[in-house]
């Protein structure tokens, strides 16, 4: 049974950083591209960033690029996201996520994290 657990989530002010780290377990982890997917009260989730199997391709959203970096260590199953600068608008549940192939092009999510908290005040 796959498992996807986040952390690193919490309250933080405006121009501040959080690292999120997502560990799996039950799953090949080094086969497959993972995601960070992201949702705001009443608003649609968002892909945030993603990362293909062995890390050499990465892609962020517009909103997040410059600021946020995602990695991985394939070693340790796990799953990074810095964020730095952060907005009052990166305010959401941040969830891990696995993709069904090594690359999110062509792929679809598989499985799902319950997601951390980020809040970031002003």
């Amino acid at each position: 049974q796959v498992q996807l657990v986040e952390s690193g989530g919490g309250l933080v002010q405006a121009g501040g950083s959080l690292r999120l780290a997502c560990t799996a377990s039950g799953v090949m982890f080094n086969q497959y591209a993972m995601a960070w997917y992201r949702q705001a009260p009443g608003q649609q989730r968002e892909l945030v960033a993603s990362i293909s199997l062995g890390g050499g391709s990465t892609d962020y959203a517009a909103s997040v690029k410059g600021r946020f970096t995602i990695s991985r260590d394939n070693a340790r199953n796990t799953m990074y996201l810095q964020m730095n600068n952060l907005k009052t608008e990166d305010t959401g549940v941040y969830s891990c996520v696995r993709y069904d192939s090594g690359s999110v092009w062509g792929g679809r999510p598989a499985n799902w994290g319950p997601g951390t908290q980020v809040t970031v005040s002003s």
